[in-house]
């Protein structure tokens, strides 16, 4: 028997929709995460962008356990000496409720010629609603 390995024109994309609140951050990006590299399905080619879709709505009701909303800082750095700011999450989830997801999802992508297409893919709302209603989501179940 012969390995099988999809082409191009074998890839089928579909899409899923996340309701975010009350969920934990990681355990939310992990799941995200492969749907979108396409590690749930048989047919995941680590040198072919397989994956599909995702939606996550409700992102500014997500939950941090612990006293990570006081303690995990967010660094920017401008390149110039003496000039990296730090935010806590607290503030930046008022701020940009979205951020925190986004980038938690971000961080679990590898960093190959693939990542920035495959957060193309990726789109974040903080509230319930989202316009992505043409792509007909289908919903996933996240634990």
């Amino acid at each position: 028997m012969k390995t099988f390995v999809p082409k191009k024109t074998d890839i089928t994309r579909s899409w899923y929709i996340v309701d975010a609140a009350g969920k934990s951050v990681g355990r939310l990006a992990t799941e995200v995460a492969t749907v979108l590299r396409g590690k749930n399905k048989p047919t995941f080619t680590p040198h072919l962008d397989t994956g599909d879709g995702v939606v996550v709505i409700n992102s500014d009701k997500v939950v941090l356990t612990g006293n990570k909303w006081k303690d995990k800082k967010y660094y920017r750095y401008s390149g110039y000496v003496g000039n990296v700011k730090t935010t806590t999450a607290e503030k930046m989830h008022e701020k940009k409720p979205t951020f925190i997801v986004e980038t938690a999802i971000a961080g679990m992508i590898p960093r190959t010629k693939f990542k920035n297409e495959i957060l193309k893919r990726l789109k974040v709302y903080a509230g319930a609603d989202h316009r992505q209603e043409a792509q007909n989501p289908q919903p996933l179940k996240v634990s």
